[in-house]
């Protein structure tokens, strides 16, 4: 008897697909081709989790796109200190696209906000970048030069892409009243005043995401008629929700709202395509293997799934090198080098009266003290014993000083 299932591949029969693939081998990227192609130039926009992305595809080979660079002579730890490199400029994170939005206006000088400078302790913070700098501008005038030379970079990677990954995080931000900016996270959180007559939240919705995503493309279009745009959701889930109602549940409305505004404009565009980072991460075949103990934080074997479906489905590589055996080499070269830098963290941070990074003072390494350090910060010493740092002083030197981690 003959009807419409009845010639349909494996992948679209939840039996074949889910229950008879081994969980690291489940492929929800099926049929997807392999669109990127050798010499495509790829730039990283996003949440947290397209810091993952970011860092493997610039391993694998593939032409990652990166405009703004440390300055030459700068330390390789002091740069990514610094957030050069996490992604293809010195954006931060991106949570939300009506934050992308903006920053395409900007560096196309088409919105200039009002709030150009907060105030921390004795230094300035940029307040759509609040975690760029760990301790802060030291004046308003440098923070603004600063912003000139990094909206540049940033009109460079929307010109010079092929392609440009989207990893959407959030559909909660702060908005200001006076002239509708977007925030990264609250005023007063990371520096500046909250103020409730200056100052909104927003939660936006599906068709809000939708409409802004429709935006971003067409203002790339217009700069850039080549690029395509893969977006993808990213499974983190929210650090603290303002809504009235568990973290939980606004996790879980605005990873839908995403998902529902991604998929709409991908049927609407040729040019834009959706990657399931968050459909492999959150798939019952991984069995919550792929969060960590805080049942927040992805794990390694999680963002190695991701990266060898991402490889294996999506890009073809120079040389004629199996794209397997290049995902692989990869994936285990970055196993130590897992952490990410996430300004939703300063949000528990300043909760819990975390030392900020501004004022915490710098400990020498002959002061340092590493049974100390490990004792007091139990998740370092288990990425230590793990080989993800090669010690506590490690740990402190790329990340634990701008985490405001305690030392003694």
């Amino acid at each position: 008897m003959s009807h419409p299932y009845a010639k349909l591949e494996d992948y679209q029969f939840w039996p074949k697909a889910m229950t008879a693939s081994a969980p690291g081998h489940v492929n929800p990227a099926l049929p997807m081709q392999k669109m990127i192609l050798p010499g495509h130039r790829i730039a990283t926009i996003g949440s947290c989790f397209a810091q993952h992305l970011a860092r493997h595809i610039l391993h694998s080979g593939l032409d990652y796109l990166v405009t703004e660079k440390a300055p030459e002579g700068v330390d390789p730890v002091v740069a990514r200190q610094r957030n050069f490199g996490v992604f293809s400029a010195r954006y931060g994170n991106v949570y939300t696209v009506r934050q992308a939005v903006q920053l395409f206006d900007r560096a196309f000088d088409a919105f200039k906000p009002a709030d150009v400078a907060w105030k921390k302790d004795e230094v300035s913070v940029d307040p759509f970048r609040p975690g760029i700098e760990p301790g802060g501008f030291q004046s308003p005038e440098a923070l603004a030069e600063d912003v000139v030379r990094h909206l540049a970079c940033v009109r460079e990677v929307f010109v010079q892409s092929d392609w440009i990954i989207f990893t959407l995080g959030l559909t909660e931000a702060w908005r200001s009243k006076a002239d509708g900016a977007i925030y990264p996270i609250a005023p007063g959180v990371a520096g500046g005043v909250f103020d409730p007559e200056q100052h909104e939240f927003v939660n936006f919705t599906a068709g809000e995401v939708a409409a802004d995503l429709c935006a971003f493309r067409d203002r790339l279009h217009q700069v850039n008629p080549n690029a395509k745009i893969m977006l993808t959701v990213s499974p983190v889930p929210l650090a603290a929700t303002y809504e009235n109602r568990h973290v939980w549940l606004s996790t879980t409305y605005s990873k839908a709202a995403l998902r529902v505004a991604a998929d709409e404009v991908v049927r609407k565009f040729e040019n834009v395509f959706y990657f399931p980072s968050y459909e492999i991460i959150t798939s019952p075949a991984a069995g919550n293997r792929y969060y960590d103990d805080d049942l927040r934080s992805i794990t390694e074997l999680g963002v190695n799934h991701v990266m060898r479906v991402f490889f294996r489905s999506c890009c073809q590589f120079p040389d004629e090198q199996e794209s397997a055996s290049v995902a692989q080499h990869a994936i285990d070269g970055l196993g130590k080098d897992m952490e990410i830098v996430c300004d939703e963290d300063m949000i528990a941070q300043a909760v819990h009266g975390n030392a900020s990074p501004a004022s915490q003072p710098a400990v020498k390494q002959e002061d340092f003290d590493e049974a100390l350090y490990l004792q007091l910060n139990p998740d370092v010493a288990k990425a230590v014993e793990a080989k993800k740092f090669k010690s506590g002083w490690h740990h402190y030197e790329l990340h634990g000083r701008r985490e405001g981690r305690r030392v003694g």
